[in-house]
């Protein structure tokens, strides 16, 4: 049995994941906390077990790098996932869908390919995610499918990838989203209308794509939408953004909620 103290293990994170698989009394008991901003410490990580439950943050800004292991899925009371920011190759493992209690994903600013696993639609506390700026292909209609999953999804970033295809009128079963950030992708084709739909859609960034022809007239009237970015496709002569244009971020304090 482990100690009830806290335990530090410097390991890499891929010996982790190895670890955890022979360690089945840390997915029940122990919380998992990585403390690590901006320390450059390659690919190596010191690991924080603590007795309360899960919790994997704050490994963005360092030089962590190879494949995100499949045995991430082990972790099954895992709440929040920070890898942003690091040289992270490869495919998003399918087994980040094996995490019933993930709520934040963030995987932004990494080396990823391929496509989105449509498999995390399942999970039903998620409300952040976050894969832009990566090298990811595919098509909106192929993540999202007909739009049941996500059921708790707030927040949706999947810009400066290579995206491609239309803009799927199912994007409007995502009841729940207030922002959804495309910029920069290859996108085609006009707006859904049924955007319109989205009760709390609060910021929509579609600029930088290859979208036609125009708004809907909703969205300038929709009575929570604050933000409309739409510089750099190839709308009709005369259509406009709305708001005042700004970097968005979300600070730490409304991440750890």
């Amino acid at each position: 049995m482990l100690a009830e103290e806290n335990i530090l293990i410097l390991v890499s994170l891929f010996a982790f994941f190895q670890f955890l698989q022979v360690m089945p009394l840390i997915n029940q008991y122990y919380y998992v906390g990585f403390w690590l901003d901006s320390c450059s410490c390659s690919d190596t990580a010191s690991i924080q077990l603590s007795k309360f439950g899960h919790a994997l943050r704050n490994l963005r800004w360092n030089k962590l790098q190879d494949v995100l292991p499949p045995e991430i899925g082990e972790l099954k009371k895992l709440t929040h996932l920070y890898l942003s920011f690091n040289i992270f190759r490869g495919e998003i493992p399918v087994e980040l869908a094996n995490l019933p209690e993930l709520c934040y994903l963030y995987l932004h600013e990494n080396r990823f390919t391929g496509q989105i696993p449509p498999e995390l639609g399942s999970l039903k506390n998620l409300r952040h995610l976050d894969v832009g700026s990566n090298h990811l292909v595919g098509t909106l209609r192929d993540f999202i499918g007909n739009g049941n999953g996500f059921p708790s999804l707030r927040n949706l970033y999947l810009n400066n990838n290579d995206l491609t295809g239309v803009l799927p009128d199912q994007i409007a079963n995502l009841t729940n989203l207030e922002i959804l950030h495309l910029s920069n992708n290859r996108l085609i084709g006009s707006i859904s209308p049924k955007l319109v739909h989205i009760p709390r859609l609060t910021y929509l960034y579609l600029d930088n794509n290859k979208f036609i022809g125009k708004i809907p007239e909703g969205l300038y009237t929709h009575p929570f939408l604050k933000e409309l970015y739409i510089e750099g496709n190839q709308f009709r002569p005369g259509i406009r953004s709305k708001g005042t244009h700004k970097v968005l971020e979300l600070p730490d304090a409304d991440i750890l909620v």
